[in-house]
This record gives C-alpha cells, structure tokens and sequence, in this order.
C-alpha cells in the first residue's frame, strides 16, 4: 500500500531522502525553511554525489497542510520540538520517522504522538547540505529501523522499510537504543573537524588531530561501561571497531583512525556539527558529546575530554570564529591519557 510521505526538515538527510523517495516515484513532500523551498520551487532539488547528478522536481512548503501516513523526521535534535509544535495540527494520527543523531529525540516526539506511532531510525548513509536545494550524498550505508519503547511499533516498522527500502536498505534493530549509544561513538568525532572548521579528511590526516579523536572514545567508552549501557553494532560498524582501537595504545589507534578516515569519500566531508555552523545554527553538540558529559554527571563522575570540546563548539558557534590546529591541541593537553 502506497503512503502520503512528509519529510520535515530540507537539510542534507532531509533533502537527500525526499530527493530520493521522488525518484522512485512515491508521493512526498518536502517541509523546510522558507529559503530552502524558494530554491526548490525555482530550480528544483540538485542531487550530487556516488550515485551521480540529478535534478529533481518535488513539492515543497514551509509547514504541513495535510495529515501524512508517514512523516520522516529529519530536523536536529535540538530543532525537534519546534518543528513538531509548529506542525503539531498535522501529526496526531501520523507515523513519525526519527533520524536524529543522539538518544532523545523519541522521548520529544513522544509528547505529541503515542509510542506506538514512533519509529526510531539511525542513518548510516552520509551527506553533506551546500546550499539550500544542493546537496552531496556522499557515501552509501544502510538504514537501521527499530522501536526505542519495545515492540508496539512493530507492523509499522514492517510497512515503513517496506517504502524506504526502495531509497536504501533497510535493517530491523530489537535492540536499536544500543545501536544508538553506538552511533554517538561514530559522531562524536565530528566536533574536531568542526572546531577547526575543514573537512574531516583534513582534520584526520594529521595524527595529533587523530589521537584526540581515540581518546574520545576512550573517555566514552569507560563512562557507557560504567553506566551499564550494552552497545550493539551497527550494519558496516561493528562494536569491536570501538572496542579494539580504545584497547590500543592512542598513537597506534590514531594511525588506524586517520587511515580509515582518509578514505570516507572522495568529495570533502563535513560532519552535521560543521555544517550547523556553516549555516549559522546551533549544533546538536549536546546530543553528542554532550551526551557523554550528562551520562558522567548523573553516575557522579567527569567526562573532562568531551566536557571541553562542548564548549569549544559553544564558543565557535557564538564568536563565529575557527580555532586552529594549535589551539585544539593545546585546549586539550592534560586532558589525554596517554
């Protein structure tokens, strides 16, 4: 059965997804702000990237006029609660898509909508918004859909992944909260490049860089251990991944790191936090790394690494100034273990 599809938020996942969704021919419907729907009514929606160019012409509008079957819900954290209040007349009898980084978003969402019409996602495909109405999908990955709130969403999981298995492949999570604490691993490196404001292939060519990165996780890792969160592995991101290079020695790990790194994609990378600042918003930091620090906090103890990177991030957003290299590594000298 054929579903009325909203996508809400016009930023590289949003944008990539509806773009998608259209040209395999399903019924959807792109909501962002009023400069990313200008674009896309005069010039429609460019496409670039591993799959190629295309240009795609959908229907876009700043807000919901219609009650969807599904609404893909591709804010940031942060954005979620504003979106859904300004949409909420839409939603009440909707299936929502969460796709947002982080582990909160469903417990926002579940304030307008019963747990049973929430579907939690975790996106494993990467892109890269340029401009409103361009966007580089920048490398392929899978889509893990699951239910933070048990198995009340189950039949819905099955008719969901049934439509977005035509843009990307689907994966059915039991466990899909520890898939995401996983997925905070694989982002929380993203505020270093965004610090700096360059590219993460930049960034990670240089092992100093890289080894902030390992003991990021390291510092992570001991603080989800001690909270007594299982991680599960991703699709293409084992857990050992997280495992293994944390068990290294930082230097070594860092070498491994940059490597890997360097060969994300051949188009220049900017993880959702930069891109947030480029844009001249607010990043899902506290979503990230901050959730490291909040995770800390409540078993009384201190996440000193991830707590300062929070606040570089903070002060980059507020001075709309870049630290350099230099900077970054002093700012976390004393703060790495070895």
């Amino acid at each position: 059965m054929s579903m009325r599809i909203a996508v809400l938020g016009a930023g590289a996942i949003g944008s990539l997804v509806a773009g998608y969704l259209k040209l395999k021919g399903e019924d959807v419907v792109l909501i962002g702000k009023p400069e990313a729907v200008m674009a896309i009514d005069l010039n429609g929606l460019k496409i670039t990237g591993v799959r190629g160019e295309f240009k795609v012409m959908l229907e876009a509008h700043d807000a919901l006029t219609f009650d969807p079957d599904l609404l893909v819900l591709a804010t940031k954290s942060q954005d979620v609660e504003q979106a859904l209040e300004y949409n909420k007349n839409f939603i009440k009898n909707t299936l929502i898509l969460t796709t947002q980084n982080g582990v909160r978003a469903d417990d926002i969402v579940a304030k307008y909508v019963p747990k049973n019409k929430i579907i939690s996602s975790i996106v494993m495909f990467g892109a890269t918004y340029l401009d409103p109405g361009k966007v580089v999908h920048n490398f392929e990955g899978s889509w893990v859909l699951g239910s933070m709130f048990g198995n009340s969403a189950d039949r819905s999981l099955i008719d969901a992944s049934l439509t977005l298995d035509k843009v990307f492949p689907m994966v059915i999570s039991q466990n899909i909260k520890g898939m995401k604490y996983l997925k905070v691993f694989v982002n929380a490196n993203n505020c270093l490049p965004a610090i700096m404001g360059v590219s993460m292939q930049e960034a990670f060519a240089d092992l100093s860089i890289s080894r902030i990165s390992v003991e990021i996780w390291k510092e992570g890792f001991d603080i989800v251990d001690k909270a007594g969160i299982e991680l599960v592995s991703l699709p293409g991101f084992p857990v050992e991944n997280i495992t293994r290079l944390a068990s290294l020695p930082s230097m070594e790990a860092a070498k491994i790191f940059s490597g890997i790194m360097g060969n994300l994609s051949k188009d220049p990378l900017y993880g959702s936090i930069l891109q947030s600042i480029k844009r001249g918003r607010s990043s899902e930091i506290e979503y990230i790394n901050g959730e490291f620090v909040a995770l800390a906090q409540g078993l009384g103890l201190q996440a000193p690494l991830n707590k300062r990177l929070v606040e570089m991030v903070r002060m980059v957003e507020k001075n709309n100034k870049f630290f350099s290299k230099q900077d970054l590594i002093a700012a976390t000298r004393g703060l790495l273990n070895d």
